[in-house]
């Protein structure tokens, strides 16, 4: 498989990790967008939140409690922070393995907004 991070799952490209269990990778993004900005991954290979199936639920479940620890332990829990998943062309997906962003650390600015590509 020709994905990056499925690459990064399997240890054949490097990250810098938060948190590791067996079913998901928590990782520094190496363009971040805030002063704490993590990518949070199942280690499963799912295409895009499009493509979560059923028996993917509870993983999807512990995605999110893993993004709490996450938070708590980058110390963004308490002040606050963006999770984010991307789908899509237009949601601006550029990798696709299911993926979220967990954003913090400082005031973060306007949520929405139409991208330059859009023009």
């Amino acid at each position: 498989m020709d994905c990056l991070f499925c690459k990064i799952v399997n240890g054949d490209i490097p990250s810098k990790k938060v948190i590791e269990n067996d079913r998901v990778l928590v990782f520094h993004d190496i363009q971040p967008a805030a002063p704490v900005h993590v990518l949070i991954i199942p280690k499963k290979h799912i295409a895009s939140m499009n493509d979560v199936q059923a028996e993917d639920l509870e993983l999807i479940g512990e995605i999110h409690k893993v993004a709490q620890e996450a938070a708590s332990e980058l110390g963004i829990a308490e002040s606050g922070f963006r999770l984010i998943n991307n789908c899509g062309r237009d949601g601006e997906q550029t990798v696709h393995h299911l993926h979220y962003h967990l954003l913090g650390g400082a005031r973060l600015g306007a949520l929405t907004g139409i991208s330059s590509s859009h023009s």
